[in-house]
């Protein structure tokens, strides 16, 4: 569509920092980039087809662009949040068996204290403009690999990415992802999950370690041809995010139930949100007086999102529906 011109100008990936910078890539320059990324992943980090790679960074635009280059190599990536502790890391890669890690300056030093301590790891990948001893510069080596770049075949069964859960219950859990289930689900969900077309802007604020991160600000909007909006957000603050929707034609967001809450104890009435049309709430239940609150002053509903790490079968709640069904990956299920 982006080729044909019957796209809308809205990039693919809508990047800013609140300091001033910003990134802009249509589809075709993230095609680019990312084939540069995954010969920088198969060639000079010698990884193949299943190979687990934990991808600890923050919301900057390489996030996107590491996941898509391991989906076009067939590498399975395993996000982290960056708030991870130095037992987390090291309770990941022994677990996955990872053999590289991608990640900042800023853990970089934490992943050197664990790294030799008996794990499968054989590369590490920095994220960052300066050097470090032992590690390649994911940037610098991107600027010199080649653009062309074949995909690797690939199964709906084969994996494709690993997440791990909160650790509510016990350690936290690897639950790994198919090229099917993480592929196609978009494909069979978007009736009655975002319902987004290439005109939409879409903001998911939910950290890159968690899968609602990938669902709701990669897989799905991508799979419609919607923008992804990014706000590095290094902390969430009310003010910055009511800011950001003003000033930007966002028409979609999806948050945590905190993100809400916080949000309606500010003056809404100096806000106008001028294209926000569709919010969306998930991790946990909503207060029933948050929604009223939030419908109140910007005329708005939040609808809430339910889903699970390890099945990533997410769809809305929906007042209207026959309260006797429960509803997942699209379908009616009926209750036990």
């Amino acid at each position: 569509m982006e080729k044909d011109g019957k796209r809308p100008p809205n990039p693919a990936l809508w990047w800013i920092n609140g300091r001033g910078g910003e990134v802009r890539w249509s589809f075709e320059e993230l095609g680019v980039q990312s084939r540069k990324a995954a010969n920088v992943l198969s060639d000079r980090c010698g990884l193949r087809k299943g190979d687990r790679v934990l991808v600890i960074l923050p919301r900057i635009p390489e996030w996107w662009l590491v996941t898509v280059a391991c989906m076009r190599t067939g590498i399975v990536a395993i996000p982290g949040i960056p708030q991870l502790t130095a037992k987390d890391i090291q309770y990941r890669l022994r677990f996955s068996k990872a053999k590289c890690v991608i990640t900042t300056d800023a853990l970089a030093p934490v992943v050197d204290a664990v790294a030799a301590e008996g794990h499968s790891l054989k590369t590490k990948l920095l994220v960052s403009e300066g050097t470090r001893d032992g590690w390649l510069n994911f940037s610098g080596l991107c600027k010199e690999a080649s653009a062309d770049h074949t995909c690797v075949k690939t199964k709906l069964q084969d994996p494709m990415m690993a997440f791990f859960t909160s650790g509510t219950t016990g350690s936290p859990k690897m639950a790994e992802h198919t090229q099917g289930s993480l592929g196609f689900r978009p494909i069979r969900n978007d009736r009655y999950w975002l319902d987004l077309t290439p005109s939409d802007t879409m903001w998911c604020t939910a950290d890159t370690g968690w899968v609602v991160a990938s669902i709701g600000s990669l897989f799905d909007p991508w799979a419609l041809g919607t923008c992804i909006f990014i706000h590095h957000l290094p902390q969430v603050e009310s003010t910055t995010i009511l800011n950001t929707l003003s000033r930007f034609p966002v028409t979609a967001i999806l948050g945590a139930p905190t993100l809400f809450r916080m949000l309606v104890q500010n003056d809404l009435t100096s806000y106008k949100f001028m294209s926000l049309k569709y919010c969306v709430s998930g991790g946990e239940p909503l207060n029933p007086e948050v929604m009223e609150q939030w419908k109140s002053k910007t005329g708005l509903d939040i609808h809430e999102m339910y889903g699970q790490t390890e099945t990533v079968g997410y769809d809305l709640f929906d007042s209207q529906r026959d309260e006797n069904q429960t509803w997942f990956n699209g379908e009616t299920v009926l209750p036990l």
